[in-house]
């Protein structure tokens, strides 16, 4: 099978702040291993917030009331769980995905994300050109390339690459308008079956994997000092 069209999905339902951001380290550090790109679908088990792994604790802890409060192994800015619809995207090194730069990759995700609000009839456009932001704050203003409704930011990502992998981290706050989570999981599946042909093999993460998560868990993302630290 080609790695460039057999890709893993992963589809999870609500999971604890720190094993969230460490089964995505874990699927990160995992990925060569794995020879295929993974897709995986997540929730939050409570109202949580997530902010990028260089930013200072003191002053995201200001910007938002959401608690806990866990760093990402990926940049950007403070992003809210607590209404969300979160997915991450890792890429083996060998996959043409992983030598794309980071604009291009950003691009593609958001042009995916936009195809499959289109299949929803929900019409969604890129960003074109950076908005005023408040600094910190992900959802407030835009990138460049972020996914738009009506004007207002909906969709952002946060990437990361390593001699591992890539890494990319994406939220969805939902239009105000009635949608199905389920429904936008499985037309992502679609969209991506129909566009970019890809192949779809349900994942099973093995105690290999797991053990690395509980030990990422024990050692990094459940532990105060570590998302405190800056």
């Amino acid at each position: 099978m080609k790695t460039e069209f057999t890709w893993l999905l992963l589809r999870q339902g609500r999971q604890a702040f720190d094993y969230n951001m460490a089964l995505d380290e874990a699927l990160l550090e995992s990925a060569p291993e794995l020879g295929f790109p993974v897709l995986r679908f997540y929730g939050w088990t409570e109202p949580a917030a997530s902010f990028g792994y260089s930013q200072r604790f003191a002053e995201i802890e200001k910007l938002t009331a959401l608690r806990p409060l866990v760093r990402r192994p990926t940049g950007g800015g403070l992003v809210p769980h607590d209404m969300d619809w979160t997915y991450s995207l890792v890429f083996p090194p060998e996959h043409f995905w992983y030598r794309f730069k980071a604009a291009e990759s950003y691009q593609r995700v958001h042009e995916w994300l936009r195809d499959a609000f289109g299949q929803m009839n929900v019409p969604t456009t890129l960003s074109p050109q950076r908005q005023k932001e408040i600094p910190g704050q992900c959802f407030i203003g835009a990138e460049k390339d972020d996914l738009l409704w009506h004007g207002r930011k909906i969709a952002g990502a946060a990437q990361r690459r390593t001699r591992n992998g890539l890494l990319i981290q994406g939220s969805v706050q939902p239009p105000p308008i009635s949608l199905s989570r389920d429904r936008w999981e499985t037309t992502m599946c679609q969209v991506a079956g129909e566009r970019l042909g890809v192949e779809w093999k349900a994942m099973e993460p093995g105690l290999k994997l797991q053990n690395l998560v509980d030990n990422l868990r024990a050692a990094k993302y459940g532990r105060k000092d570590f998302n405190e630290k800056r």
